[in-house]
């Protein structure tokens, strides 16, 4: 059975797959522009952008808006037919003007997690960009469903599903992730798909749901769309591509970790993370490491309190300073064995998704 397209509103990606917004610098041009050329749906990472930035350490704010323009239009240059989107943690601190810059250059998606995005539709409003919150929970489903159609008289165009196996970011209390005494995906998206039925009557639209954390292979596709998902979204596979933006050493890391080499860490974002416990989180967790500059990424992150800087972790991560970096990784990153092209990568989910159904 053929995998079905994943519509919303107007939008379609022939293939409804959402490669997952990772930063800093995971996910970009490179990548997104890879994935909707094969008919998914590319995203790129807002977080710290424009780490490359020449005035980067004097000026983020606008280092990170100027490169947040510069990189979806080059995704757009190398996709023109592609459905591109971004994705933004809540807990930034510029996120009104990342996600305004974005709507300007005509971005055709917001994914935004990490945090609840309850002031998104009046940021958003007049624009024709769709809107996707990130929950790990029916409950955080309806709060912000109940918030956007009280306030803004809109509903979600899209709701991306997190489950507990994730990379990054997790919406789940740190205790119940490392006794693992948290939802199952599957379960989680069943309850999501009831809870925004009345919001799918009320304003007479489909809302797709999307599962998200912990899917790796086309079965999991495939069985996850038989729950009734409109599809998923993936990020830990894309890492191993010749298109992601990420350096070499990076890639790398995922491809050298075990099974026991990934773990549930605390991040000064305030919320649990996956990751890679390397030399750098081993000495993070003995003693800290003392935050000598303040990039003001986060909106709750005090220097003089915080274990590290996660901007500073994240972009030597990025750029294969490994030693010195936070590594954030799915749960299944330890199974990734080859660096392989988008293309070939998409090729394969689809072919096993399709003999699944």
């Amino acid at each position: 059975m053929k995998l079905p397209p994943l519509k919303i509103g107007e939008l379609t990606a022939s293939i409804p797959i959402i490669q997952g917004g990772m930063g800093v610098g995971v996910s970009l041009s490179g990548l997104s522009s890879a994935v909707a050329n094969e008919g998914g749906i590319g995203i790129i990472s807002t977080a710290q952008i424009g780490y490359n930035e020449k005035d980067f350490g004097t000026n983020a704010k606008e280092a990170n808006k100027r490169a947040l323009r510069n990189e979806i239009r080059r995704a757009r240059e190398l996709s023109p037919k592609g459905i591109i989107g971004i994705n933004i943690m809540v807990a930034m601190n510029n996120y009104e003007e990342i996600v305004t810059t974005a709507l300007e250059e005509g971005i055709d998606l917001i994914i935004s997690g990490a945090g609840l995005p309850l002031n998104l539709p009046k940021i958003a409003k007049g624009f024709k960009t769709k809107l996707a919150p990130i929950v790990s929970s029916a409950k955080a489903t309806t709060v912000i469903s109940k918030m956007w159609d009280r306030k803004n008289n809109c509903a979600a165009d899209l709701i991306v599903v997190e489950g507990p196996e994730a990379g990054g970011h997790l919406g789940f209390a740190m205790e119940a992730l490392v006794e693992k005494k948290t939802q199952d995906l599957k379960q989680i998206v069943k309850e999501v798909i009831e809870a925004i039925k009345p919001f799918e009557e009320k304003y007479n639209k489909k809302i797709p749901v999307v599962a998200a954390g912990g899917v790796y292979t086309g079965a999991d596709i495939a069985e996850l769309i038989k729950l009734g998902a409109a599809g998923v979204q993936m990020a830990t596979r894309f890492v191993a591509t010749n298109e992601c933006d990420a350096s070499l050493e990076f890639k790398m890391a995922y491809i050298n970790s075990k099974e026991e080499d990934i773990k549930i860490v605390k991040s000064p974002v305030g919320m649990p993370g996956r990751a890679i416990n390397n030399n750098f989180m081993k000495i993070v967790s003995d003693e800290g490491c003392k935050v000598s500059k303040c990039y003001l990424c986060i909106k709750d992150c005090n220097p003089k309190t915080t274990p590290y800087c996660i901007t500073e972790a994240l972009i030597q991560a990025v750029k294969g300073n490994l030693d010195k970096g936070l590594i954030f990784v799915g749960s299944n990153a330890y199974k990734v064995d080859k660096i392989v092209s988008v293309k070939e990568l998409m090729n394969e989910l689809v072919e096993e998704a399709e003999c699944n159904l």
